[in-house]
C-alpha cells in the first residue's frame, strides 16, 4: 500500500473499491497543498529582505539623573542616643526641619554648660594675654632706658678718661719743668759751693742754695708722684668704661630675656586661647548636631534607627529619605561585547515594568508602549555583574515617561542601531556575531571635525 516493495498490492486486490482510497487517491489536495507550500516560500523570501533594526538589549532599573537627587540615608556625625522623634515614615519635609533629637553618650560632653565655660577660659586666657603684653611693653621700655643710661654712663666715663688723659699731659709738663728746676738748682748750690770755697759767697748763701736744691729734688719727686697718680687714673678710667659696658651689657641682657620669657608666655597663650576657640567652635557645632535635620525636601521612607534611649556610633545610618524634586533615568547594563556599539546621544527605547507594552524589537515603528531615552553616560569600568553600566535620560523628542514612574522598578532597554535585512540578521544569530559596528552621524561629523 505505501508502494514500497515492487510487489504492488493492486496486481491481487482491487483497492479502487475502497472509499478511503479513493479519498487519497485523489489529486486535487495535492495540488491546494502545493500551492500553500509555493505561497509560503515566496511570502519567506520575500520576509527575508525586509529591513531589521539590530538592537542591543539589556535591563536595569529606574534611577535619577544627577546623584544628589537619589535615595540617601541620613547619618549622625557623632555617637548618640535617640531621645524624641518629631516625623514618622511617609512624611513630607522640607530642607531643614527636625527629624529626630539626639543626646550625648561621650562623658567628656554630659556638661551641659560646657559651651559656656569654654568661653570664660577663652576670655581668661585672652586677659593673660593682655597682661604678657603689657609686661612686654613695660620690658621694653626698661631696656630702652637702660640703652640710654649706658650711653650716658659711657659718655661720662670717656670725659673722665680724656680728663686723665689731660691730668697727664700736664703732669708731663709739670714734671718736665721740675726738672729743669733741678738743673738750675744744682747748678746754682755748685756755683755757690765754688764761690763760698773762694770766700766769695757766705755760708748762709750757701745754706739757701742747698736748701733750695733740696726743695727742686722734692718738688721733683712730688711731680713724678702726681704724674703716676694720672696715669693710675687714665687706667682706672679705661676700666671704668669697660665695667659700665659690661654691667650694663648685663642688667639689658637680663631684661631681653626676662622680655623675651614674657612674649614667649604671650604666644603661649595665644596659642592656648586659639586651642579654645577651636574647642569652643567645635563644641557649639556639636551642640547643634544634636538636632538631625533635612539635607533637602522629601519623603521619608523609612527609620533605620528605632525607638526611644537607643544608642548609635557615629556614621551609624539613622533615616532613609527619598528626594521629593527628581529627574528620572534609567540605569541599564549591556554585554561587554556590545559597549563599543553604544555611544553618548544614542536612541533607545525603553519598557517599564508594570506598563503593558507590545515589543518588535527589530521594527521599533509598530511597537507599543515603550519610551524613548537617550545615553547621556557610559561607565568606563565594569560592574560587579560583568556587564557595562550605562545612564538614559528622557527623550525630549518623544512622548513623556509616565508620571507615576517611581525610582527603583524595573526596566528593560532595547538600543536601536543599524538597519539590515532579516536573512542578515538571521545569519549573524545563527554565528553568535556582534551587531554591526557603525559610527553615528553626529559623531562621524564631530571625527571629521577633529
Amino acid at each position: 500500500m505505501l508502494n514500497i516493495s515492487k510487489n504492488s498490492i493492486g496486481r491481487r486486490v482491487d483497492i479502487s473499491s475502497f472509499k478511503a482510497m479513493k479519498r487519497v487517491s485523489q489529486r486535487k489536495h495535492n495540488k491546494h497543498f502545493n500551492r500553500f507550500l509555493n505561497a509560503f516560500s515566496i511570502i519567506a523570501i520575500i520576509f527575508l529582505f525586509l529591513p531589521w533594526t539590530q538592537n542591543v538589549q539589556g535591563n536595569g532599573f529606574v534611577t535619577t539623573l544627577t546623584p544628589d537627587q537619589r535615595p540617601q540615608t541620613i547619618q549622625s556625625t557623632i555617637p548618640g542616643r535617640i531621645e524624641k522623634w518629631y516625623v514618622r515614615e511617609g512624611d513630607f519635609v522640607q530642607e531643614g526641619d527636625t527629624i529626630l533629637h539626639i543626646s550625648e553618650i561621650k562623658n567628656e560632653y554630659f556638661d551641659p554648660n560646657l559651651v559656656e565655660r569654654t568661653g570664660q577660659q577663652i576670655r581668661a586666657k585672652e586677659m593673660s594675654v593682655t597682661s604678657y603684653q603689657e609686661k612686654v611693653k613695660a620690658l621694653q621700655i626698661q631696656i630702652g632706658a637702660l640703652n640710654k643710661e649706658r650711653e650716658l654712663k659711657l659718655e661720662q666715663a670717656r670725659n673722665k678718661l680724656l680728663q686723665s688723659r689731660l691730668k697727664v699731659q700736664s703732669d708731663s709738663i709739670d714734671l718736665e719743668a721740675a726738672n729743669t728746676n733741678i738743673t738750675i738748682a744744682q747748678r746754682q748750690y755748685d756755683r755757690v759751693v765754688q764761690l763760698e770755697s773762694e770766700g766769695l759767697k757766705a755760708v748762709t748763701d750757701l745754706e739757701e742754695k742747698r736748701l733750695k736744691l733740696q726743695e727742686t729734688q722734692a718738688k721733683l719727686i712730688s711731680q713724678e708722684n702726681k704724674l703716676l697718680a694720672s696715669k693710675n687714673d687714665v687706667i682706672n678710667a679705661q676700666v671704668e668704661i669697660t665695667r659700665i659696658g659690661a654691667e650694663y651689657t648685663d642688667k639689658i641682657s637680663k631684661a631681653r630675656s626676662d622680655m623675651f620669657t614674657a612674649q614667649s608666655s604671650q604666644f603661649d597663650s595665644e596659642a592656648q586661647v586659639t586651642k579654645l576657640q577651636n574647642e569652643f567652635t567645635n563644641y557649639s557645632i556639636r551642640n547643634d548636631m544634636y538636632y538631625i535635620r533635612a539635607p533637602q525636601n522629601g519623603f521619608i521612607n523609612r527609620a533605620i534607627q528605632g525607638g526611644i534611649g537607643e544608642t548609635f556610633k557615629e556614621g551609624d545610618r539613622l533615616v532613609a529619605i527619598m528626594p521629593a524634586n527628581i529627574e528620572l533615568a534609567v540605569e541599564t547594563f549591556v554585554d561587554p561585547l556590545d559597549l563599543p556599539l553604544m555611544h553618548i546621544g544614542e536612541k533607545v527605547r525603553i519598557q517599564f515594568d508594570g506598563w503593558p507594552v507590545i515589543i518588535f524589537s527589530g521594527w521599533p515603528n509598530v511597537s507599543y508602549g515603550t519610551y524613548g531615552g537617550v545615553v547621556v553616560a557610559i561607565e568606563t569600568f565594569i560592574s560587579d555583574n560583568g556587564k557595562y553600566r550605562i545612564l538614559l535620560a528622557q527623550d525630549p523628542e518623544d512622548h513623556p515617561w509616565p508620571e507615576d514612574l517611581r525610582a527603583g522598578s524595573g526596566a528593560d532597554t532595547i538600543a536601536l542601531l543599524d538597519d539590515v535585512p532579516i536573512w542578515f540578521e538571521l545569519w549573524r544569530q545563527l554565528n553568535g556575531f556582534p551587531p554591526n559596528y557603525y559610527q553615528p552621524e553626529n559623531k562621524m561629523a564631530e571625527a571629521e571635525k577633529k
